[in-house]
């Protein structure tokens, strides 16, 4: 990599460039402006503003704070959808897989290899066996190759080989399969940051507390800065509602009655150590409701996840002590040496937006997404999953346009690189080269290239200036110093949470969550946002109630306690 210029164009994403988009947000009238800083509203801005749209970007909080920052870190076509003879959101999500994997963000999205253990020796085999191939055939249907191995028939000694932890009469047999992992939360702040490259002026913290309505059409919104305090409108020719499991919330400032209806379905997760479980892949398993993943992650594995109604507070969603046992139940049901509490090193929960239906039951709700106008000058997209992203943000944008005067260019995200994506395989080909050129372990190289990809000279660039910054935070050997300052200058991080919960993942993979981190982490955040003394300890004030909270919460029988326990601590911006 370049030492004086890097590899691909980069745009900073700091302080000052919040208050520079906000400003430009205030003065002129956009083409679009999207509400909702996760997965699909990020994704919708990318799309407008490479379509060459004026382009705005609002998030309430942190980019993917809600459940965009808490799924189960796959990039998959969702094979058990096969069953339900979904095979167009598993084709579709299959052609999105190959282009994040292969084009769009091959720094970020990995492939991952899983097993499905047999029960039964001949019958299960063929069905299984069937669907995987189907499988295969779908991912190749986009016009390129899926970027992943094809699946493989496995005989009991063969598992046993490859997942020693497997209890004997656990299965007679398996298939393995491959799809792809990615850090879901560093994928969103990437998207953002890429958007706002392209020109897209995109805030976090800014909260949209009404639409401005001439007569019927809505014409732009009411936005609250939690950060100065200051109210100001956004006038826009078309609005996209991407709030996710906020829509029928948000939908209620229009005044007008939605179109469709968005259920959430709490998930949750357990974090392990790797050596827990001894497999040489991840693996899924049938439940009575639905599947179990357990999921390689660095370090350690994730295993999840439950699938439940959610009616209380959409911000933090409190994982209960009986959904853990829930996991720990039907995972041990398979491993030889039992998991048990004391080896849950991390939860975290999410919700999924689910349109809802005729049925009762969370599991059974459509992953379809839906697009609607709902009135005049407002776009609505919900439901959906976080691997086809892109199509719903395509669908998006593409019904805001035809509400838009003049001709607009057609999406253009499939041949459109994350920022850190160009020039990664070159990049990681010379990793050795660049470890000895900045004296750093190549394995602290690799970490940083699958984190920055091609950007990662940008953090070499701050070790060198200050060799103190490639030194590992307390608690958290995997992270350095220099991704808590480049968080906070180049990523948008605007307090401690955001550096320890989503830029990185010290919350959910340190023993402690992040306790030891926090000092150091918000010394570091405090040079470059300018923070005194005062507000750095109010920041880890702040972050201590949180992780108190969670894990109070998790001690909880049921929902309703578990969420009245969680919000007992504050946020360091409150939104409400």
């Amino acid at each position: 990599m370049a030492r004086n210029k890097s590899v691909t164009r980069s745009q900073k994403l700091g302080p000052e460039e919040r208050a520079a988009a906000i400003a430009r947000l205030k003065e002129k009238e956009l083409d679009i402006l999207v509400v909702g800083g996760g997965i699909v509203g990020t994704g919708a801005a990318l799309d407008a503003v490479t379509r060459g749209l004026s382009t705005g970007l609002l998030e309430a909080r942190d980019w993917a704070s809600g459940t965009s920052s808490r799924s189960s870190k796959l990039v998959h076509g969702g094979i058990r959808y096969l069953e339900q003879l979904d095979f167009r959101l598993v084709r579709e999500a299959l052609i999105e897989r190959g282009l994040l994997l292969q084009r769009i963000a091959p720094h970020l999205v990995k492939p991952v290899r899983f097993l499905y253990p047999l029960q039964k020796r001949v019958i299960e085999r063929c069905y299984v066996g069937a669907g995987m191939l189907l499988y295969d055939i779908f991912s190749y249907t986009g016009g390129r190759p899926p970027g992943v191995p094809h699946h493989r028939h496995l005989s009991k000694r063969q598992v046993q080989r490859a997942i020693p932890s497997l209890a004997p009469n656990a299965l007679v047999g398996g298939l393995t399969y491959y799809d792809a992992q990615v850090d879901d939360a560093r994928y969103v702040a990437s998207l953002a940051r890429t958007a706002s490259f392209y020109g897209a002026h995109v805030a976090t913290r800014v909260k949209v507390d009404g639409f401005i309505k001439v007569g019927e059409r809505v014409v732009g919104v009411t936005a609250h800065d939690l950060e100065t305090d200051e109210h100001f409108e956004v006038r826009a020719k078309q609005v996209v509602n991407a709030t996710g499991v906020w829509t029928d919330d948000t939908q209620r400032m229009v005044g007008e009655r939605g179109t469709f209806k968005v259920r959430a379905s709490k998930g949750i997760h357990l974090v392990v150590p790797r050596d827990r479980i001894q497999s040489a892949m991840g693996m899924i398993f049938r439940t009575e409701k639905s599947v179990l993943f357990v999921i390689p992650w660095g370090r350690h594995w994730l295993i999840g996840t439950t699938d439940t109604d959610w009616n209380l507070d959409k911000a933090h969603p409190a994982a209960t002590a009986a959904d853990i046992d829930y996991l720990l139940e039907h995972v041990n049901r398979v491993l030889s040496i039992p998991l048990t509490r004391e080896d849950v090193e991390g939860v975290y929960a999410g919700l999924r937006p689910l349109l809802a239906g005729e049925s009762d039951q969370t599991s059974k709700l459509s992953r379809e997404h839906l697009v609607a106008h709902t009135v005049p000058g407002l776009v609505v997209i919900a439901g959906g999953k976080w691997t086809t992203y892109r199509v719903m943000a395509k669908d998006a944008i593409d019904a805001a346009v035809d509400a838009l005067d003049g001709r607009v260019p057609p999406s253009t995200t499939q041949d459109i690189p994350l920022l850190g994506a160009e020039g990664y395989q070159a990049a990681w080909n010379k990793r050795g080269k660049i470890a000895r050129a900045f004296d750093v372990h190549k394995v602290r190289i690799e970490h940083l290239l699958n984190r920055y990809g091609t950007m990662t000279d940008e953090l070499l660039d701050l070790i060198r200036s200050d060799p103190k910054l490639g030194e590992p935070l307390p608690g958290a050997d995997d992270y350095l110093a220099a991704e808590v300052v480049y968080a906070a200058s180049h990523e948008g991080a605007l307090h401690l949470d955001d550096v320890l919960a989503r830029r990185t993942r010290i919350s959910i993979e340190a023993w402690d969550r992040g306790v030891s981190a926090a000092p150091v982490a918000a010394k570091l955040m405090g040079e470059v946002l300018g923070w005194d003394a005062a507000r750095e300890t109010l920041e880890v004030e702040r972050y201590l109630q949180r992780v108190a909270a969670e894990r109070a919460s998790q001690e909880q029988p049921d929902d309703e306690s578990a969420d009245r326990v969680r919000l007992e601590a504050p946020d360091i911006v409150e939104v409400d």
